[in-house]
């Protein structure tokens, strides 16, 4: 059931999913709690996935001025995509596992807490974010491009607590990571002629940044990828370091698995991604900028 206040009175909304990471109900109401003590008491707080998530159509109407967005970085990339170039500001908090837009926009030890205060003073900022643009969509964080991309499949049993289809998942994340085509940089040329099984972008710096993952033999790949899993950070593992550049085209024997910001897509042979500028404006803290 949707909070609501009088749509005068406010000009905040707010989106959460209580499955997200270590979220649950209780997390929720108190950051609805906070958000009032603070002056920004949420004119309708959007319950995903029950709730369809806003467009800029229906915070226009709203007369929203603030989104802010309490979930994981899948749910907040797709929340990013419905808004176009919306004229207001959205506001990232750690409502995730990894939170990784969050700790890009407040700073790696950034609590709710902290940004609600924030907030409160006004001490915060909006700057808009450089994105990876892919086939599938912008990824605001990474895309991970390969049969090792696979392991997102995992993942979605680990967050459903479903035993049956992590087994199952496992397995074939690790077959696949194994035995899957790997994916060769082809512009510009770079990193190993036979590829990776997995390569990594991001474009947290401006320019894409390259990372390429491989792995010898069923053993490690089941190492790297269980790491994935329970560090919830695949770039722990081995990896070369392939430079950057504002675009890349990576090309592989078989469609691409992609990995966007946690969320699995199906891509193609070949694959190009660059770097874009978001249009959307983001709040954020200056220590983290």
């Amino acid at each position: 059931m949707n909070q609501a206040a009088p749509a005068s009175s406010a000009s905040l909304w707010l989106v959460v999913n209580a499955a997200s990471g270590s979220n649950n109900e209780d997390s929720c109401a108190d950051l609805v709690a906070r958000l009032t003590e603070a002056g920004h008491a949420p004119a309708r707080v959007v319950r995903f996935p029950d709730d369809d998530l806003p467009d800029a159509a229906a915070l226009d109407a709203a007369g929203v001025a603030t989104l802010a967005i309490f979930t994981g970085d899948g749910t907040i990339n797709s929340q990013v995509r419905k808004l176009g170039e919306w004229g207001g500001q959205v506001l990232v908090l750690p409502g995730g596992t990894q939170n990784l837009l969050a700790k890009t926009l407040h700073g790696t030890g950034c609590s709710v807490e902290a940004i609600v205060g924030a907030l409160a003073s006004g001490s915060l900022a909006p700057r808009q974010l450089q994105a990876v643009e892919t086939s599938q969509g912008p990824a605001l964080i990474e895309v991970l491009a390969g049969p090792g991309a696979t392991w997102a499949d995992v993942r979605e049993g680990v967050r459903d607590l479903d035993l049956q289809t992590i087994a199952s998942a496992l397995g074939e994340a690790v077959r696949n990571t194994a035995s899957g085509a790997p994916v060769r940089v082809v512009e510009p040329v770079v990193g190993k002629p036979e590829g990776y099984r997995a390569l990594r972008v991001d474009a947290v710096k401006g320019d894409l940044t390259l990372d390429g993952y491989d792995a010898e033999g069923i053993g490690e790949v089941a190492a790297q990828g269980v790491a994935m899993l329970v560090k919830r950070d695949f770039r722990a593992g081995p990896h070369d370091k392939l430079g950057t550049c504002p675009r890349v085209t990576v090309e592989s024997d078989e469609p691409i698995a992609l990995m966007i910001d946690g969320e699995r897509f199906d891509g193609a042979t070949r694959e190009t991604f660059a770097s874009v500028t978001l249009p959307v404006q983001f709040l954020g803290s200056a220590a983290a900028g």
